[in-house]
C-alpha cells in the first residue's frame, strides 16, 4: 500500500490485457514494489458486494442459532469476493520469486479461513482493501493541484491560416503557427503576443495569484488563462517543449525518486517477511491461539510505516507546485532542511534586472514633470532600457507623451528628436557637448555613477533642462525575505555579482546583506561557492538560471528564479521557481524543516503502532476483527498526519510585496512620483 507506487501508475482498468495492476517507469523492476498492496483491479462495487454479504452472515446469527448453515455460506460468499485480489496479489509475488507484505496479509485472511471463521476472513480482508481504497484516494487528493497541470492545456485551438480560422487539434500545432486566443480561453502553447492584449491567470504556471496584463511583444505560456481581451499569438514552443509540459516532466521525475529513507526501508523489506512469520510461529508455540496469530500478522503490516515518507513528499511537492516551486528530486525536500548559507546573484535575482527611473533633475525653472513629458516623448521611438523606463513612469505618473519629429538614434550615445518644435537631445554627457551643448551641466550632479547609476542628460534648443538617474531596482520583497531567512537559522548570506563592487555593495546595503561580492565572473562565483562549502556550510545558490548555470550547479541546492520559460533556468537548477518572488525562498525552507517533522512523526507513530499492536496481539487483548479495524486507523492517521502539509503557503498565494525603500544613503532623493505631484 506504497503511495509511490500509486503516484506513478494510471488506474489499472485503462491497463487491460496487462498482467499487472500497475506498470513501471523505464528501468524499475517490480522489486521496487514488492511490499505494495498492489492487488487484482479493486473496484469499490466489488467491496461493497463483499461487505454486505458479511453484514448478510452477522444478521443471520442474530436471527437464527449461531453457526446457521445459510449464514455460514453468506459469509464464505463474503471472505471469498473480498479476498480474492489480496490472494492474487500474493499468489503472483510468489510466482515472481519474491515475499513482501502483501503475502502476510494473505495469510491472515487463509489462516482465518481455514479455520471456518469466514466472517472474521470477510472484515479482515474488508478493512484491509478499505485502507487501500482510502490511502489512494487521500494520496490522489494530495497531489491534485499538481495533475491538474496535465489538464491544462486545451485540446482545441484556432489556428489562423490564409483562408481564415480553423479548429485544430492542440498536438498538431507548429513553431511559427498563429493561432487566436478569445476571452476565456486557456493557451495552447507557449508564444509571443502578436496584436491585441488581455489580462491572463499564471497562477498555474507561476503561482501568482494576480493576473498579468499581457501586450504585443510579450511571452505568454501554455496552460495560462486570458481572461480578457482577444489575442493573436505565434506560437514559439508547442506540445511537450512548452513551459507547461517542462513542468510536467519535472513533477514526474521528481515522483520516481525517493528519500534515503525510503531507499533503506525497500533495502530491508527482504527481510521483514521471513521475520513476522518467524514470530506469528513462537506466538503459536506460546499460546496455541489461531486468533492471536492473525492479530499478530495483522499489525505486522508496515502500512503506516511505509507511508510515512512518500505522504509526506507528495504533499510537500503539492503545496510547493500551488506556489510555482517546482523540485526535481524529492530528496531537495530533505537536503533544504539542512541549508544554512545562501548565496544569491545579484542582477534578475536579488534586483528586476530592468532599469527604472529613481531620480528626476529639472534645471533652472524646469519643473519635474515638464522634464519626464519632454525626456519621454522624445524617446518615445527607442527601445533601449532607458527609453522604456521613461515610458513606464511616464505612463504611472500619468503624464501625456507627444509624437516626437525627425526622429534620430545613434547608438550606445543617444537620440536626436523635435518636440512641440524644439529640438530635444536625450542621452550622455558627451552626446549634449557634440550636438553643441556648452554649459557645464555635469556640476549639479551629485549621485556616482560607479555605484549602479546610468545618468541621462536633456537638452532642449541647446539648453540643458535636467537630468534623470536610472538604477537597476533591488526587487521590493528582498529585504524582507533575507531577514526571514536569517531567522529561520540560515547562518551566512552572500551575494555575489559580475558587476562593479560599489554596486553590490550598494545593493546589499539596500536589502540588508552583510556580505558582497563584486567583479566576479563565472568561474570566480564557482570558487566562491566551493569555499562556503568547504568550511562546512551547505549551500543554496540561487541565481537566474541563465549566466549562473555553474554556481547553481556547484551548491548543494541550485535555486533557479523566474524560470518560466526558461528552458536554461529549468534545466541548470535543482528547483526551479516558476516567478521571481524571494518569499518562496524561506517558505522553501520552512517546507522542508516541516516535511522532516511530519515525517518522522509518522516513523515513530508506525514503528510505535507495530510494536505495540504485535505485543498485544500476542497477549490475546486484541482479536483480528480489531487489529484489521486499528490496522486500518493507523494508516489513515499517517495519511491525515501529512495532509496537513498541503496547506503549506497559503498566505503567499495572495501575497503582494510592499514597493521598496528608497536607498538609506540617499534620503535627499525622492522617488519621481512624489516629485511630480509635488510639482
Amino acid at each position: 500500500m506504497q503511495v509511490t507506487s500509486l503516484l506513478s501508475r494510471n488506474e489499472p482498468d485503462r491497463h487491460a490485457g496487462h498482467d499487472h495492476a500497475h506498470h513501471h517507469h523505464d528501468g524499475e523492476t517490480c522489486s521496487s514494489c514488492g511490499h505494495d498492496h498492489e492487488h487484482a483491479p479493486v473496484k469499490l462495487w466489488q467491496t461493497l458486494v463483499g461487505i454486505l454479504f458479511v453484514i448478510n452472515a452477522f444478521l443471520l446469527d442474530g436471527v437464527f442459532k449461531q453457526g446457521h448453515a445459510i449464514a455460514s455460506a453468506s459469509a464464505m460468499l463474503g471472505a471469498i469476493v473480498l479476498g480474492y485480489p489480496i490472494i492474487f496479489t500474493a499468489v503472483k509475488d510468489i510466482r515472481r520469486g519474491q515475499l513482501g507484505i502483501n503475502e502476510l496479509v494473505a495469510i491472515a485472511v487463509l489462516a482465518a479461513f481455514a479455520s471456518g471463521d469466514y466472517k472474521t476472513a470477510g472484515v479482515v480482508a474488508f478493512f484491509m482493501l478499505l485502507g487501500e481504497i482510502i490511502e489512494t484516494r487521500t494520496a490522489e487528493g494530495a497531489r491534485a493541484s499538481i495533475e491538474s497541470l496535465i489538464k491544462l492545456t486545451p485540446t482545441k485551438a484556432r489556428r489562423i491560416t490564409k483562408d481564415g480560422e480553423e479548429e485544430v487539434p492542440a498536438s498538431q500545432l507548429a513553431v511559427g503557427d498563429v493561432i487566436r486566443i478569445r476571452p476565456g480561453d486557456n493557451v495552447a502553447a507557449d508564444g509571443v503576443i502578436v496584436s491585441g492584449q488581455g489580462s491572463f491567470n499564471q497562477a498555474t504556471i507561476t503561482g501568482e495569484s494576480l493576473p498579468v496584463d499581457k501586450k504585443p511583444g510579450d511571452e505568454v505560456f501554455a496552460g495560462t488563462q486570458n481572461l480578457t481581451g482577444v489575442l493573436e499569438i505565434k506560437v514559439t514552443r508547442a506540445g511537450q517543449d512548452t513551459t507547461l509540459g517542462r513542468v510536467r516532466e519535472l513533477i514526474l521525475a521528481a515522483e520516481k525518486t525517493k528519500l534515503p529513507i525510503m531507499k533503506i526501508v525497500d533495502q530491508y523489506m527482504g527481510f521483514y517477511t521471513p521475520l513476522v512469520l518467524v514470530i506469528a510461529a513462537l506466538v503459536w508455540a506460546f499460546t496455541r491461539r489461531l486468533d492471536n496469530v492473525i492479530s499478530v500478522i495483522i499489525f505486522s503490516c508496515p502500512c503506516a510505516f511505509i507511508l510515512a515518507t512518500p505522504t509526506a513528499m507528495v504533499a510537500a511537492l503539492s503545496a510547493a507546485a500551488r506556489l510555482g516551486i517546482l523540485i526535481k528530486n524529492v530528496a531537495d525536500i530533505e537536503s533544504a532542511a539542512k541549508i544554512n548559507a545562501f548565496v544569491f546573484d545579484k542582477t534578475g535575482t536579488l534586483t528586476t534586472g530592468e532599469l527604472a527611473v529613481n531620480r528626476l533633475a529639472p534645471l533652472g525653472d524646469t519643473q519635474p514633470a515638464e522634464l519626464l513629458r519632454v525626456a519621454a516623448s522624445a524617446e518615445k521611438y527607442s527601445n533601449h532600457p532607458t527609453a522604456k523606463a521613461l515610458g513606464k513612469l511616464a505612463a504611472e505618473a500619468g503624464v501625456p507623451l507627444v509624437e516626437p519629429e525627425d526622429f534620430s538614434e545613434t547608438a550606445g550615445r543617444g537620440i536626436k528628436a523635435r518636440v512641440n518644435g524644439s529640438l530635444v537631445l536625450v542621452g550622455r554627457a558627451q552626446w549634449l557637448r557634440d550636438n553643441g551643448v556648452k554649459e557645464d551641466f555635469l556640476k549639479s550632479v551629485d549621485l556616482n555613477e560607479t555605484e549602479g547609476w546610468s545618468l541621462i542628460f536633456v537638452a532642449r534648443d541647446g539648453r540643458c533642462i535636467g537630468w534623470v538617474g536610472l538604477q537597476d531596482q533591488t526587487r521590493p520583497e528582498a529585504r524582507e525575505s533575507l531577514t526571514e531567512l536569517k531567522h529561520s537559522g540560515v547562518r551566512r548570506v552572500a551575494m555575489i555579482s559580475g558587476d562593479r563592487q560599489p554596486v553590490a555593495s550598494r545593493v546589499a546595503r539596500e536589502i540588508g546583506c552583510e556580505e558582497a561580492k563584486g567583479e566576479c565572473l563565472p568561474q570566480t562565483k564557482v570558487d566562491f561557492v566551493r569555499s562556503v562549502k568547504a568550511k562546512g556550510y551547505k549551500v543554496a545558490v540561487v541565481g537566474d538560471g541563465v549566466n549562473d548555470a555553474p554556481a547553481l550547479a556547484a551548491g548543494d541546492i541550485g535555486i533557479a528564479m523566474g524560470a518560466a520559460g526558461s528552458e536554461v533556468a529549468i534545466h541548470s537548477a535543482t528547483i526551479a521557481l516558476m516567478n521571481n518572488d524571494l518569499r518562496r525562498l524561506p517558505f522553501l525552507v520552512q517546507l522542508s524543516r516541516s516535511t522532516r517533522t511530519v515525517i518522522n512523526q509518522n516513523f515513530l507513530f508506525g514503528i510505535a503502532f507495530i510494536i505495540g499492536g504485535m505485543t498485544l496481539s500476542a497477549m490475546s487483548y486484541v482479536p483480528p476483527v480489531l487489529a484489521a479495524v486499528m490496522h486500518t486507523a493507523g494508516s489513515l492517521i499517517v495519511v491525515f498526519n501529512s495532509a496537513r502539509l498541503v496547506r503549506k503557503g497559503e498566505e503567499l498565494e495572495h501575497y503582494q510585496p510592499e514597493p521598496a525603500a528608497p536607498a538609506p544613503r540617499q534620503p535627499a532623493a525622492p522617488t519621481p512620483t512624489p516629485q511630480l505631484a509635488a510639482a
